[in-house]
């Protein structure tokens, strides 16, 4: 699976944001991601979409996409990838999706990073 990574780094800033679940399900937008935690509902979304909606925000990042179509039950996918970013110093939140795994990576380490990601998929990394 890790020769066939193709990651696919996105053009926009993404930022996390916590809001209360009303709030979220009343936000006008669709985010990138939305959980659900005990404090608070976790919203990831552009930062375009967090600044029009005054929402605060932390972690100015971008997303890359796996495009291999993982299975949530392989084992060890997300651990390569992590010590792999670890390695060279790159935080990375990953969250598994259905069909890919999206990769938030700092946005000043965002080139950075689909470099790591395009050597371990053995290919060159695709453009946003």
């Amino acid at each position: 699976m890790l020769e066939s990574l193709a990651p696919v780094l996105s053009p926009e800033t993404f930022v996390y944001c916590t809001v209360a679940w009303s709030r979220a399900q009343a936000l006008g937008f669709q985010p990138a991601c939305l959980i659900d935690e005990e404090e608070g509902v976790t919203v990831v979304c552009t930062m375009e979409q967090a600044e029009g909606a005054g929402l605060d925000f932390v972690f100015p990042c971008r997303r890359i996409t796996l495009t291999v179509n993982s299975s949530l039950e392989a084992v060890g996918l997300t651990a390569a990838i992590a010590a792999k970013l670890s390695e060279a110093g790159i935080s990375a939140n990953v969250v598994a999706a259905y069909y890919h795994d999206q990769v938030f990576v700092p946005e000043a380490r965002a080139e950075e990073a689909m470099a790591v990601l395009s050597r371990m998929g053995g290919g060159e990394a695709e453009p946003a």
